[in-house]
């Protein structure tokens, strides 16, 4: 979004016309829209606008559910906000630590700054690009003096009058639609700033999952989270935001609910074992941190290879931290082989996971026959130099 098309949209008539939108979800929509509010006579950058923020919202409720009706972003402000639901949980580890003024430096469209207003918390939310901050301003206009936006950079805020502050350096190119990662060294601010404030006043800093583990600081607590199967960010506790005893943690959130392994430190994996009847796949956060020895031990479980994160058991146990299959059949992973499987289970309904080889799902799928009523997963990944198929069903994870 540019300045001339939020200019047009920040009027009465703007928001008003983009309310009274119905979704937007489709290049149909958006062309018959576009084409009768032209016809209404309403102005290129006002109908680019409603257009636009009418799309995002309909993106959004996957993060930010009903508020995402009366909230405004950009493509790239929406792509990289924090889910509200993990939002709301890393104000109340500051609101846990007794902190009530918070400073949010890289406040992007405010998804992290509302969890902090929402709890009750004191929030200066600051971002660096004019139209995002102004945008975050609309988003957290509700909460009042409670939640001030500032438009500038992290470096330059007064931190005087703050308890803690959430970080969040912008790891991506400028720009409101189309980004590109960028290297830790280009960051803004840059990591090095980042953790030395980090080691002066308590703080919470969002990154990246795949951060090279060599950059986390001694001392701080690293968590990294998954939400409905996909590992979304790490976060890096410092001061009396970092529990006691707790360098690595996963929390893995999936629909309502939560769960969390934690350790003072990486754990020991399981030594390796035979296929038995149960494989595990470790959740993303639980392997990002390394935690996946714990997560074998409470499944009586062992490593199908040393080098790939898979865990096998003969128990018929699960756990939130793993998904986990019961074994129907195993054989090489060749089309001949599994066809024959498949049909002597009358599979016509297949989801295919794979993990150490190199094989395309969607292509590999093509090449097998599938008829049938019953459905399975196909597992490909390999034990040692061998490449082998898993047959299995999935098993309801335990509340």
């Amino acid at each position: 979004m540019e300045m001339a098309e939020l200019t047009a949209l920040l009027t009465p008539e703007g928001l008003r016309l983009l309310d009274a939108l119905p979704p937007i979800e489709s290049a149909d929509d958006v062309a018959r829209t576009v084409s009768r509010l032209r016809k209404d006579g309403h102005s290129p950058d006002l109908v680019s606008a409603v257009v636009t923020q009418s799309r995002l919202r309909a993106r959004a409720g996957t993060k930010f559910g009903p508020f995402a009706q009366r909230m405004l972003f950009t493509r790239a402000g929406l792509e990289q906000a924090t889910r509200l639901a993990i939002a709301a949980r890393h104000a109340a580890r500051f609101r846990d630590a007794g902190l009530r003024r918070v400073a949010d430096l890289g406040c992007g469209i405010g998804g992290d700054a509302l969890g902090f207003a929402g709890l009750g918390l004191a929030v200066t939310a600051v971002d660096a690009d004019e139209v995002t901050a102004a945008i975050a301003a609309y988003n957290l206009a509700p909460f009042g003096d409670a939640a001030r936006v500032r438009h500038g950079t992290a470096e330059t805020t007064d931190l005087a009058d703050v308890d803690g502050v959430w970080l969040d350096p912008a790891r991506r190119t400028a720009g409101h639609t189309e980004t590109t990662r960028t290297r830790p060294e280009d960051w803004s601010p840059s990591l090095e700033w980042t953790f030395e404030l980090a080691r002066r006043v308590p703080a919470g800093t969002k990154l990246g999952p795949g951060l090279d583990r060599e950059l986390i600081p001694d001392g701080f607590e690293a968590q990294w989270v998954s939400a409905d199967g996909s590992t979304v960010e790490l976060v890096l506790w410092s001061g009396s935001l970092a529990r006691d005893g707790v360098r690595r943690a996963a929390l893995v959130i999936r629909g309502d609910a939560a769960h969390e392994i934690t350790a003072p430190t990486d754990t020991a994996d399981e030594p390796v074992r035979e296929l038995g009847e149960y494989l595990h796949e470790p959740d993303g956060a639980v392997i990002r941190a390394r935690l996946i020895g714990d997560v074998a031990r409470s499944l009586d479980a062992g490593m199908l290879d040393e080098h790939i994160a898979y865990l096998t058991s003969d128990a018929a146990v699960t756990s939130p931290f793993v998904s986990s299959f019961r074994v129907r059949e195993s054989m090489p992973a060749k089309v001949p082989s599994i066809n024959a499987a498949l049909r002597s289970h009358g599979i016509g309904r297949l989801e295919i996971k794979k993990r150490g080889v190199d094989v395309d799902p969607a292509q590999f799928r093509r090449k097998l026959q599938l008829r049938g009523d019953a459905e399975a997963t196909l597992v490909l990944t390999r034990i040692g130099s061998r490449r082998i198929a898993v047959l299995a069903d999935r098993v309801s994870r335990r509340p």
